[in-house]
């Protein structure tokens, strides 16, 4: 019964407004406030999403088989269709076809991503940025910690990011209002390349990823200002970054080199105004909290914020903060929680990787242990999942295509999309008031069928949003 309430609660929402279990004025760094005795009583949200019914019967696996083999069963979802799907409260597997089976899943791989993060670095981490003094004289390091939102400016592309003219402000008081001459670029905490296995040849140019460094503006973005999704990337975004930094402190570009910081500043000095000795910390800002990272990531399927969250969960398990360290990291965070490994393999955070296989039945239960009131913590996936006919990328699926209008409004869900793969995974409240945990991961989709590919995918979590089933 506890399970159910709690999950009500994170799937009750006001806009893209969404009420979570757990300490989350902590994890977002909010002071505690009171309301004064004056101020009028708040309105009672209104609804986005059907509240769940604890005391709703449960589908019977032969009515859920009646109703979804002939969705499954549909052309075009192509030769390879993994389904699975199972009681939010319990647990309890109602529906399984292939759903043990690893299968390419896209960007619902950000579901793996976004659990393993909040497990190994919890809600409330933030990713710093230091500035701290060179080996030389006049030499001022910028040293990348994994921030993928840091901005120039006051206002970036991402709300609430860290800003670069913060850091550098810090740094001329910290100087004593000397100017640097050199600015050396550090971004060294990631290694290995900065392009990920099993990336498509246009993903580099292709608007949706980029170079993945520790040190970069705006998700590497050219343009601060562009909208959401597809976006012309700069090709070595810690160098950018690195310019933009020396700009603000007024030393020329052409003084601007990669390089690592002195030994000393692996911690900071906490030194008065003016130790400019090397290492000494000169300033430091930081991202906002993993949890709302992670709301990004999801709600709007960031690759590049995957990406440095992935590499957030290899720093914490020791790991290099490659490729290769976060898949070997996150994979060993799903042992941990118990989670099912079989055919579960891992090469990107985010889903753009073609390697990447995971099973649907591991999502369903993913899905269902984030909602657990026994690890709060992890309820933060659902504040970013989109809502069918609402927002992110279902914001305009759930209608249009006929037999998909029941879930409008009552699928929350990831999203994964390439060439000949579509996936979908999230929970559903069934006519009847039932939660229910889903995941349908295909990659033998027809080359030309990404439309009526996804029109089935939604009638297939539609017809559960109709149940009944018994």
């Amino acid at each position: 019964m506890v399970l159910a309430v709690g999950l009500v609660l994170v799937l009750v929402a006001v806009g893209l407004v969404v009420v979570r279990p757990g300490p989350v004025g902590r994890w977002l760094g909010d002071a505690p406030t009171a309301p004064a005795a004056s101020e009028p009583a708040e309105s009672t949200p209104v609804a986005v999403l059907a509240a769940a019914d604890i005391g709703a019967p449960l589908p019977s696996v032969e009515g859920l088989r009646a109703v979804l083999e002939p969705l499954v069963g549909d052309a075009a979802l192509g030769g390879r269709v993994n389904v699975a799907v199972a009681d939010a409260l319990t647990g309890e597997p109602l529906f399984d076809r292939g759903g043990g089976e690893g299968t390419v899943p896209a960007s619902v791989t950000k579901l793996l991503t976004a659990v393993t993060v909040l497990t190994a670095r919890g809600p409330g981490h933030r990713i710093p940025t230091r500035a701290v003094a060179g080996a030389q004289p006049g030499e001022v390091v910028i040293v990348g910690g994994g921030d993928p939102t840091l901005a120039a400016g006051a206002k970036g592309f991402y709300p609430g990011a860290a800003s670069l003219a913060d850091l550098a402000d810090q740094v001329r008081t910290a100087l004593g209002g000397a100017t640097p001459t050199r600015i050396v670029v550090d971004s060294s905490r990631y290694s290995g390349p900065v392009y990920g296995p099993g990336w498509d040849d246009d993903i580099p140019t292709g608007g949706y990823g980029g170079a993945i460094t520790a040190l970069m503006l705006d998700g590497a973005r050219k343009d601060p200002k562009a909208g959401q999704g597809w976006a012309e990337r700069v090709p070595q975004p810690d160098l950018a970054a690195g310019r933009a930094f020396a700009q603000l402190l007024g030393v020329p570009a052409d003084a601007v080199r990669k390089g690592t910081a002195p030994p000393a500043a692996t911690e900071a000095t906490g030194g008065p105004a003016g130790d400019t000795a090397p290492g000494a910390e000169l300033g430091v800002v930081h991202s906002p909290p993993l949890i709302r990272l992670v709301d990004i990531m999801i709600s709007e399927s960031d690759n590049i914020v995957a990406e440095a969250l992935a590499r957030q969960v290899a720093l914490a398990r020791d790991q290099p903060a490659s490729f290769a360290g976060a898949a070997t990291a996150m994979a060993e965070v799903v042992s941990e929680l118990a989670l099912p490994v079989s055919g579960l393999s891992l090469a990107d955070g985010s889903g753009l990787s073609r390697k990447n296989l995971i099973s649907p039945a591991l999502l369903t239960e993913l899905l269902a242990l984030a909602a657990s009131p026994e690890r709060p913590e992890l309820a933060a996936i659902f504040g970013g999942l989109p809502v069918g006919g609402w927002s992110g990328t279902l914001r305009d699926r759930y209608g249009a295509a006929p037999g998909t209008a029941a879930g409008a409004g009552v699928v929350r869900a990831k999203t994964g999309t390439l060439t000949r793969v579509h996936a979908i995974a999230g929970v559903v409240t069934t006519a009847e008031g039932r939660l229910l945990t889903f995941a349908v991961l295909t990659d033998e989709v027809p080359p030309a069928g990404m439309e009526p590919a996804r029109a089935a995918l939604d009638r297939i979590a539609a017809a559960l949003a109709t149940c009944g089933c018994r």
